[in-house]
């Protein structure tokens, strides 16, 4: 017994090990992946960083282009009015000299006009032609600045729709980077979910495997010890029935002395009744008749005790007889009775492991659809939190395209406003205009 306790604290050790160990394989099972949870959250806000820096630097390297464009632009305009404006004074330089060449011979012609009315005409035509070409060249210088200042303004408006529509591939970009990082942290936390799952799944299993082994090998020492029982008390009756039957000759003696000394008992009973009646009939019968009294007397008694010694020796016989039958009797009798208590002992045993082993797996299936429940509830709360994130980040990015938007038409509509009030209308069809001639 003291050994089956033994074991018994054994397989609890057992048993309270094994749980630790799994505890602690689950506790650094978490860690690791809380971990590498942590580490991915990391390195997307440090990405995240990068792309935020990598944006200034290409929306300061794209201003600084737009500038440079910009001035580029200007001075392409300001060196084809240049190139304009000198075509446009050689031009009148020609249409000068050519009119005055053609006034000169139309005075040589006229021989009755005075010099001095010549002269006259000359210099008034000289200067009508000089303040007309003046009035062509304001005007040329007008329009060209008008150009200059509307073109100028229409590029100014181009740079900032491109730099509307750059903010805007910013902003896709992020949002996509954001999209992809959410998405590879809910891959990762469904696949550490299930990993998690199949942990919890091998170590019950593990768990129950070691429960089921040490009760069948606890069964199995019941059993034993059972058997060891058994045997044990067989041997026992067994024992004892041989020192029965060793003890059985000097039982028999002991009562064959006792029927011995009750028939001495009744040979001096039969003596004394023999010679107190030999006396009687010696005082009352002649005495010629005493031999033949003495000698009746000496058959009778003859007789009696030779009935009394048969009475003896079939008392003996009876007495060993019927002791070995009962002695028989009560040993088969006795022998029927412990194997029968034995074999309900043994049924009792069985009929207890059994609803042992039924409990157990009743156990372990109910640990199994625990688990499994807790497994799903774990599984439904996690997809629930993926969906609310997944939304909640789709409201943030449609929120934050929607202030871009917003900003960039206020923008828009305020450069538009300023244009219109400088005088230049609208400059769309004149930005389409820049962008096909470019």
């Amino acid at each position: 017994m003291w050994g089956y306790k033994c074991m018994r604290r054994q397989h609890q050790k057992q048993l309270m090990a094994l749980e630790n160990r799994l505890k602690a394989e689950m506790d650094e099972h978490r860690l690791r992946l809380q971990k590498e949870v942590e580490t991915h959250v990391n390195n997307a806000h440090i990405e995240l960083e990068k792309l935020a820096k990598r944006h200034a630097l290409r929306l300061d390297k794209e201003t600084k282009a737009a500038a440079a464009d910009e001035k580029k632009f200007q001075q392409q305009i300001l060196a084809q009015q240049k190139k304009e404006l000198t075509t446009f004074l050689e031009n009148q330089r020609k249409q000068y000299r050519l009119c005055k060449e053609k006034i000169k011979e139309e005075m040589n012609e006229d021989h009755s006009t005075p010099k001095k009315e010549k002269l006259e005409r000359l210099s008034k035509h000289k200067e009508t032609v000089q303040h007309s070409q003046a009035e062509e060249e304001a005007q040329l210088l007008s329009q060209q600045r008008a150009f200059y200042d509307r073109n100028c303004r229409a590029f100014k408006r181009k740079i900032l729709i491109k730099r509307h529509e750059f903010e805007q591939e910013q902003m896709r970009e992020e949002v996509n980077k954001k999209k992809t990082q959410k998405e590879m942290e809910h891959a990762m936390l469904i696949r550490h979910d299930e990993s998690t799952q199949d942990l919890e799944q091998r170590q019950l299993q593990t768990l129950q495997k070691l429960r089921m082994d040490l009760i069948q090998l606890q069964h199995q020492t019941e059993l034993e010890n059972q058997m060891e029982y058994n045997n044990r008390r067989e041997r026992e009756l067994q024992r004892k029935h041989a020192m029965e039957l060793r003890q059985q000759p000097k039982n028999l003696k002991a009562l064959e002395m006792q029927i011995k000394k009750q028939f001495q008992d009744t040979c001096k009973v039969q003596t004394k009744q023999y010679k107190a009646l030999r006396s009687h009939q010696l005082e009352v019968s002649p005495k010629s008749d005493h031999k033949t009294i003495l000698k009746a007397l000496k058959e009778e008694q003859t007789r009696k005790l030779a009935v009394l010694a048969e009475q003896y020796e079939q008392s003996i016989n009876d007495m060993m007889a019927s002791h070995s039958v009962r002695l028989g009797e009560a040993q088969e009798s006795e022998s029927q009775a412990l194997k029968e208590q034995l074999q309900q002992e043994m049924e009792l045993l069985d009929a207890y492991q059994n609803k042992v082993l039924m409990q157990a797996e009743a156990q372990h299936e109910l640990e199994q659809q625990k688990q499994k429940q807790q497994a799903s509830v774990r599984r439904t709360h996690l997809e629930q939190k993926i969906e609310e994130e997944v939304a909640a980040l789709q409201k943030e990015h449609t929120e934050r395209v929607k202030h871009l938007l917003e900003r960039q038409e206020r923008e828009v509509a305020a450069f538009d406003t300023e244009s219109v009030r400088l005088g230049f209308g609208s400059l769309s069809t004149l930005e389409v205009f820049l962008e096909d001639s470019r």
